[in-house]
């Protein structure tokens, strides 16, 4: 199973995804701040980044592109509640792998996280 980590300014939207996974047999972090996020995939070797692209001091594609410096292997999906075709060309230019719109779909993200890391 994956080390995943997810990265939301709304700490029920990441538990949400959290228990989606973990349900699944993943092992997830889950973060409100960019700062730990970042700290977090520095220190441990995260093979998903799940990011709201709407954040408190970044924007999700900022975090994409700071964690792609961090560890160029990372898989990633970026999520939003205002999706904008610009929004999702910037993410999948900078290596985002999927793009989910919220409110999260149970089934959608379990097939999107399965696709994205390969099971």
């Amino acid at each position: 199973m994956a080390e995943i980590m997810v990265l939301d300014d709304v700490s029920d939207a990441g538990m949400l995804v959290k228990r989606i996974l973990e349900r699944k047999g993943h092992s997830v972090s889950v973060f409100t701040e960019e700062e730990d996020a970042l700290r977090h995939a520095a220190a441990n070797d995260v093979e998903l980044a799940i990011l709201d692209i709407k954040l408190k001091k970044m924007t999700g594609v900022e975090v994409l592109d700071e964690l792609k410096k961090l560890r160029p292997k990372m898989k990633a999906i970026m999520l939003t509640g205002y999706p904008t075709l610009e929004t999702a060309r910037e993410a999948l230019r900078l290596g985002a792998q999927e793009y989910c719109v919220k409110p999260i779909n149970k089934d959608e993200l379990e097939t999107k996280v399965a696709e994205v890391i390969g099971e």
